[in-house]
């Protein structure tokens, strides 16, 4: 976060004489209270300086990379999760990769009569399942696709960092985004590694401090 000369100024004289209320620091810098108030309510924001009612305001002592590392540390998967593309486990391996084509997707998320999540096909799965002559139209999806429970999935609630561990871990394109019912799970989202740059680049544009 790019910060200006005046915002500056006060992170030095909160440093050398916190805690210190917002009208000293305004008489420091020859400026009225309001003038000052929307600096000082960016420069907390931002987690540089912290605010005690009747104490005043206090350097926090951490650096622009701190805070931009603990705010990544915040983010949650339903913050950046997308819309999930599910297929049923009886659909052809055909129609399957028209649906990855027409849906511009990596991995897809296959469900059973119930919307329940049955398993994962991802790119390499319908290319190894293309090799060969065999009649694609005839091969259902659930007999080359990844099973539940090996299917590594996330929920919405989950730190997206630990997310973005999993998908490192198990070399996966995507995790689904499940709520867990009585049933099964139900696929509410997806996790990928565009919505984990996405995040990155939010953060560095500063649009979350």
């Amino acid at each position: 976060m790019d910060l200006t000369q005046r915002q500056e100024h006060i992170i030095e004289i909160v440093k050398e004489n916190g805690p210190i209320t917002g009208e000293n620091i305004a008489e420091r810098l020859s400026l009225t209270r309001a003038t000052l108030r929307p600096d000082l309510a960016i420069l907390t924001m931002a987690g540089y300086l912290d605010a005690r009612p009747r104490v005043g305001y206090f350097y926090t002592g951490k650096t622009g990379s701190e805070l931009l590392t603990e705010k990544l540390k915040k983010f949650k998967v339903q913050e950046f999760q997308s819309i999930p593309v599910v297929v049923h486990e009886n659909v052809s391996v055909y129609d399957a990769i028209c649906t990855m084509f027409l849906e511009d997707v990596g991995t897809l998320f296959v469900v059973n009569d119930h919307a329940k999540l049955v398993g994962v096909l991802s790119r390499k799965d319908l290319l190894r399942a293309s090799i060969g002559n065999q009649d694609l139209r005839e091969i259902p999806v659930h007999i080359i696709m990844t099973r539940m429970p090996n299917v590594t999935i996330c929920y919405k609630e989950d730190l997206l960092l630990e997310a973005g561990q999993m998908l490192i871990d198990k070399q996966i394109d995507a995790l689904p985004v499940v709520k867990n019912d009585e049933d099964g799970y139900e696929v509410i989202g997806r996790l990928t590694k565009t919505n984990l740059t996405k995040a990155l680049v939010e953060l560095g544009r500063d649009e979350r401090i």
